[in-house]
């Protein structure tokens, strides 16, 4: 039988990542605050801004997650 090994993590010292996670309520407040983006005009593609303007904010939440993602990791390697 395999013995199990208590295995602590050492204590390192911490950078501050509420900076990063701040950026988590961008796309939050872009999306829920619909008086902003209540319209039909202006039209992409024949899309109404109502539509395409939820569709960017898809990709933006992407890219903003991937950056809090990579600046708050902790995988044991100092930056």
């Amino acid at each position: 039988m395999l013995s199990r090994r208590a295995v602590s993590p050492t204590p390192s010292p911490r950078r501050s990542v509420w900076p990063w996670y701040s950026l988590l309520v961008v796309p939050f407040v872009g999306t829920l605050w619909v008086p902003f983006y209540n319209s039909v005009e202006p039209r992409a593609g024949g899309i109404p801004f109502f539509y395409w303007y939820q569709f960017v904010w898809i990709g933006v939440s992407e890219i903003l997650t991937a950056i809090v993602y990579f600046a708050t990791r902790s995988d044991g390697t100092e930056r």
